[in-house]
């Protein structure tokens, strides 16, 4: 049985915790995807002979941990496509930033273009070529000796948005060299974590919100602690 966290499942959803080394889907590295794993969890637990159909309706950067929506049917996954696509999910992400936000909370609206060739986006404050809308709530939740507590949620889904926006208003995300943080992480990730989800169920249309446990790790553990 592979070692995943399922936070929720029934007939036709799965939703896990993804860990910061998991890749949600395939890319050139070739590695086995947290879709694969998925697929074999659902094959043993159910002693599934032949193919088992797994439906990718999001994804997180590979850094980043926290809560996955997979589909266990087609008409599933259509159902959560098209709820992804008009922003009827409802996403909400914890971030661990070095610097205190100047405002302690508010709404950040950027345009964002990304450079694909250095897989980078970058934030501008006025619409430039081939830059897309970002928009996404903040609040600083918590603090430690050294660290603030974000909770974001997304209003838009742009490519690698919660990092390059908050490295925009000088908030670079513990661990992420790529938008400005001064060193890694030892994982090798992040500190941004998906931290909830909620959407009405694509079938049975009741509301449902999933919260996905943070990392086990000092720092994670330490905000944890001040939240009680």
């Amino acid at each position: 049985m592979p070692n995943i966290q399922v936070l929720y499942e029934d007939n036709h959803i799965i939703i896990v915790n993804k860990r910061v080394s998991d890749i949600v889907q395939g890319d050139k590295t070739g590695d086995v995807t947290l879709k694969d794993d998925v697929a074999d969890y659902i094959k043993v637990k159910y002693n599934k002979p032949g193919n088992v159909f797994v439906g990718v309706a999001h994804r997180l950067d590979r850094p980043v941990s926290g809560a996955v929506v997979f589909a266990k049917t087609s008409k599933a996954l259509t159902r959560l496509n098209k709820m992804f696509a008009e922003k009827d999910v409802h996403k909400f992400y914890w971030a661990v930033v070095k610097n205190k936000p100047q405002i302690t909370s508010g709404t950040l609206t950027h345009y964002i273009a990304r450079n694909t060739k250095i897989n980078k986006s970058f934030a501008y404050e006025k619409e430039v070529a081939n830059s897309k809308i970002a928009i996404l709530d903040y609040k600083t939740i918590a603090s430690i000796d050294n660290y603030y507590l974000l909770e974001v949620e997304l209003k838009t889904g742009r490519h690698h948005q919660i990092r390059c926006q908050l490295a925009k208003i000088n908030c670079p995300i513990k661990g992420d060299l790529k938008y400005g943080f001064n060193r890694s992480n030892k994982n090798a990730g992040i500190s941004l974590h998906a931290r909830k989800i909620s959407f009405i169920h694509p079938v049975k249309k009741d509301l449902l919100t999933v919260i996905a446990p943070t990392p086990d790790d000092v720092i994670w553990n330490e905000f944890n602690k001040v939240l009680g």
